[in-house]
């Protein structure tokens, strides 16, 4: 696969041996779904709109917060609506947005590729 020049992360100052940080797609999309609890939260979205509390339990271990905190952000980013209903107790239901779908093929190429790299951890371990 050939590498675009304009697509790149850094590149060399002038008169330096340094490099500068530029703009990369590659860290833009990795600040909106990267982390340890967003990709599983979009895998799991996919499915259609979760409450709180069936993400909650899909994603072991999260807390309360961190979902909170998590689903907070990728609302800010436009990839996931809220719908908060006025009932007692409180409903409130997430799910993708048109632009949080556009998503998926890079998510099922992540899903991809860690398979291929669990193999490859076998075979390396063997």
């Amino acid at each position: 696969m050939q590498k675009s020049k304009h697509l790149g992360c850094v590149r060399p100052m002038k008169n330096s041996s340094e490099i500068e940080i530029v703009s990369c797609p590659v860290l833009d999309t990795l600040q909106v779904i990267g982390g340890k609890w967003k990709p599983g939260i979009l895998y799991e979205m996919e499915r259609g709109t979760l409450r709180f509390g069936q993400l909650k339990r899909v994603l072991p271990g999260i807390t309360q917060k961190m979902l909170t905190q998590q689903l907070r952000e990728l609302e800010q980013d436009g990839i996931i609506w809220r719908t908060v209903f006025a009932e007692v107790p409180p409903r409130v239901e997430y799910g993708l947005t048109e632009y949080g779908r556009s998503l998926r093929g890079i998510l099922d190429e992540m899903a991809k590729w860690g398979l291929q790299h669990r193999e490859q951890k076998a075979v390396l371990a063997a």
